[in-house]
Formats: C-alpha cells, structure tokens, sequence
C-alpha cells in the first residue's frame, strides 16, 4: 500500500469531529470538508460520504417556499460541491431566489430551469454562469410544487442552516374548507412527521401496482418456506402486507407527534377541530443527498484501488 493510500485509510477510520487530527490529510488530494462530526470526502465525481453521527453536510440548499395565500408551495434542490460555498449568504440568498421562480412555475423543474430570473438570464444559465465566477461546480438538482384549490399548503425544514433551508425540507397540501389556521398549524406537524417517516406515498392507492405484487409475491414465498398450509401462509402475507403499507403509505403510518394514532385519524380530527373534512393531497419530501448514496461501490472501488497502488 503506497503512502497516499494508507493515509486516506487512515483518515476514513479515524473520521469524528475532531479536525486537527485530520488536516494533514488535505495533501491526498481529497478535498475534507468538516460539519460537526461528519466528515465528507469528496473528489471531482462529487461523491459525498458521511460517516458518523453529527450535523450534516451543508453541501445542498433546499429552500422551502409557499404563496402568501398559502395554497402553492414549492421546494429546490440546488448543490454546491464545498461547505465554504453552502454557507456563503450570497448562495443562500440566490438558492432562495430559485425557490421562489420554482414557486411561480408550480416546481416543475423544467420550467424552473427554464424560466428567467430578475436579471433577465434563465435559472441555469446564471447556475452556470456562477460556476464560472466561483470556480466551483453547481448544480440545479430538482423541483417540486404543490397547490390545493381550498385549504394550504403546509411546510417544515429540519435543521434549518439558514432561514427554509436545512437538512430536511417538506411541502405538504391539505385540502379542506377549515380555518386555516388550524389546518396550517395542523400541516406542520404532518410535514414534521413525513420528515421523520418519510412515506413514498400518500395511500394505498397511490402505491404502483406492479411493485405490490412483486412486494406481495416475495412475501408469500418467504411464508411458504415455513411449510406451513397455503391458506394460513396468505393469511401470513396479508399481515406482512399490512406492515409494508405501514412503512410506505403515509395514511397508514403511526403519527409520530402522538406515537399512538394512525395519521389517516389524525387526519380526521384535524378536519372536526378544523372545522371541515380535510384531505392530504400529496406531499414533497427533499432530503440531503439522497439518491447519491447508490455511488457509494464506486467510491468503495477507487479507495480500494488507490490503497492497493
């Protein structure tokens, strides 16, 4: 193992919050951006790994916005590949800026891209343009919008790196003829509990039918291994099936602000407090680097590869 490579070993097994001991590792080549007791190493693919318990990397702006009526809300993901940048006002203000054009065009993202911004340039182009000036690459990630005809749109954003931007950030529309009011107050501990949850889908019947059966057809083949008779073994895979929809469909779900109610009676006693019957259109849910975990093997390979040059 070359000395590049043992230290970048190193530095991965030492990896805490303790900076000092892990500064003299800038010279592999690896960027290291420290955030409380995350560590991320980085390179030009821009792969992020945390490793440990602690803040996380504020590599990714995710603005929440919401109408002044409160019934459109959107939500941006835009990355920066340093902490340095992340935390720079002027970024925070302009991830902002982006959110409240996605708000004008309903979060589709597309047309968020597309659409121009107060100095007449389009969203990416002036991405693209800050690129040049920083030196560093950013990128418009994704978009997402809600609206209800009657009722809001409800938000939180969990821990929060500047004002709506943080680790979490969720968008939630609940349609309803109540005091809105209520029906806000209500939507924010619906968000909080969809952050901590996160649900794929509102119901049941939103869930893809093709990926229930599949679901459903491992379950009964790991029923079956139990040599039990088949009417009992469907009776095995209807619970089973009950407990997947309780971790995928947000209406089956435990609220988790009372740890004892299914959020679909939550839902309900929201409406009687409320004063009308209220119902979850759909939700938005951005999370900090989710979707790159799957690059993960490749950043595996090239340690792998470098220790063994």
């Amino acid at each position: 193992m070359n000395a590049r490579g043992a230290r970048l070993l190193q530095l991965i097994e030492k990896v805490g919050s303790d900076e000092d001991a892990c500064q003299d590792f800038a010279s592999s080549g690896f960027l290291i951006e420290f955030t409380g007791a995350c560590v991320v190493v980085r390179r030009s693919e821009r792969l992020s790994i945390c490793i440990g318990e602690g803040a996380p990397p504020r590599t990714v702006g995710e603005p929440v916005q919401v109408s002044e009526d409160g019934k459109t809300g959107a939500i941006v993901e835009l990355n920066a590949e340093t902490d340095f940048v992340a935390r720079n006002p002027d970024f925070q203000s302009f991830v902002g800026s982006v959110a409240v054009v996605a708000l004008s065009q309903g979060g589709d993202f597309d047309q968020t891209a597309a659409a121009a911004m107060d100095g007449g340039k389009s969203v990416q182009d002036t991405v693209t343009e800050m690129v040049g000036t920083i030196g560093e690459n950013l990128t418009f990630r994704r978009a997402a919008g809600i609206s209800v005809n009657e009722g809001v749109v409800a938000s939180y954003v969990h821990s929060a790196a500047a004002p709506n931007m943080g680790k979490i950030g969720v968008i939630v529309g609940l349609e309803s003829s109540g005091d809105t009011g209520k029906l806000t107050e209500f939507g924010k501990q619906l968000a909080m509990h969809i952050a901590a949850s996160n649900p794929q889908w509102v119901s049941q019947d939103e869930v893809d039918q093709a990926e229930a059966d599949r679901e459903r057809e491992v379950l009964a083949e790991q029923a079956r291994e139990s040599g039990k008779p088949e009417g009992i073994v469907q009776k095995m895979v209807d619970g089973r099936m009950r407990k997947y929809y309780e971790e995928v469909c947000l209406l089956d779900q435990t609220f988790v602000i009372d740890g004892e109610t299914k959020v679909s009676k939550a839902v309900e006693a929201a409406g009687d407090d409320a004063g009308g019957a209220v119902k979850v259109t759909s939700f938005a849910r951005f999370q900090l680097g989710e979707g790159v975990e799957k690059e993960e093997a490749d950043f595996a390979a090239e340690v792998a590869a470098t220790a063994g040059g």
